[in-house]
């Protein structure tokens, strides 16, 4: 009998959800849908970079928001104000989130639990403040403009909707793989046993500060990878890219996805933001739309869509095997019954 659930994780499912990707422009009604879908993806790589450290390494970055910021004010701050072109400008961007993660890692990873993440989120309100009032090098609250967008050495015009949304797709596919990589990886099982437990992971000889530092790096990259996609997208960017609500956002779309899983930040992602284009007539009321959502998915699906859906498949895999050896041990007392009778 064919089992749908059994289905969605064969490898061929993982080349239907592509080549739907891969043929949505054509699908779309109009170029606006094709943008928020390509904007979808942007969110959905940061989001992946918020899962490595708190999906597999369990600490909870609230400034992540504020190292996406900085992936996009690097990238245009060189493109507008120093003359870069748009490549060497994305790669600095990508050097320099890793490099003050690196630094706020050092330096905030010596903390646990709550503390570590209230010394995040000063960190990340600093990240605004800085942007919002360092004039000189950041324009303040007038924000960026002109920033390059990226070229395709001749071959394709990136400034067009639908070819930058299959470079946004090039580069999220690159971050699923990457991910999944990771996952299967002894350093993806060294993330989630530090998640586990500090005490275990050193039981285990796991080197915690050299290793946690490195979930942190490979996180703010992520991030800075999608904001210096989502500066050459907009191509204007404010302090209000560093706002703590993105961070919020970004948690919203990893739990609702499934936090640890590798489908989840895009499942959470995509359908989040669909849902707000859907109800933007309710812009006002989306907090109190989505606030009891929130609440019923926390009791009735804790590990979010993905983590649920696999804990299930998780369960009826298992179930024969219960059923055979509660069958196997009634067997086992009758038999003794009948001897001692």
């Amino acid at each position: 009998m064919f089992k749908f659930g059994s289905f969605l994780m064969t490898p061929m499912a993982k080349y239907l959800m592509l080549a739907f990707a891969l043929v949505f422009p054509l699908l779309a009604k109009n170029e606006y849908q094709v943008y928020v879908m390509a904007s979808a993806f942007v969110w959905a790589i940061a989001v992946y970079g918020l899962n490595i450290i708190t999906g597999f390494c369990g600490q909870l970055n609230l400034a992540h928001g504020g190292f996406f910021a900085i992936g996009a004010y690097t990238l245009g701050l060189l493109s507008s104000d120093y003359g870069w072109s748009f490549w060497p400008a994305f790669v600095a961007a990508l050097v320099m989130t890793a490099g003050l993660g690196f630094l706020v890692g050092v330096v905030s990873l010596r903390l646990k639990e709550h503390y570590f993440a209230i010394f995040t989120l000063c960190v990340g309100f600093i990240i605004y403040l800085l942007m919002d009032k360092w004039e000189e090098l950041t324009h303040g609250p007038i924000g960026v403009r002109d920033i390059a967008a990226p070229y395709g050495f001749g071959l394709v015009d990136f400034t067009n909707t639908v070819p930058f949304y299959y470079l946004v797709l090039a580069f999220l596919v690159f971050a699923i793989w990457f991910m999944g990589r990771l996952s299967r990886s002894l350093l993806g099982r060294t993330f989630i046993a530090i998640r586990n437990g500090d005490e275990l992971a050193e039981s285990l000889g796991i080197n915690l500060m050299r290793n946690k530092i490195l979930a942190f790096v490979l996180s703010t990259t992520y991030a800075g990878l999608a904001g210096a996609l989502y500066a050459g997208m907009v191509r204007f960017i404010g302090p209000e890219e560093a706002n703590i609500n993105h961070t919020f956002d970004m948690i919203t779309y990893l739990l609702v996805g499934g936090i640890g899983t590798i489908t989840g930040p895009l499942l959470g992602t995509v359908g989040i933001v669909w849902i707000t284009q859907s109800l933007q007539f309710l812009e006002e009321y989306r907090m109190i739309i989505f606030g009891p959502l929130l609440v019923l998915l926390v009791i009735f699906f804790p590990r979010g869509i993905t983590g649920s859906f696999l804990g299930w498949m998780h369960h009826k895999r298992q179930q024969p095997q219960a059923t055979a050896k509660r069958q196997a041990s009634k067997a086992t007392a009758a038999t003794e019954v009948e001897s001692n009778a």
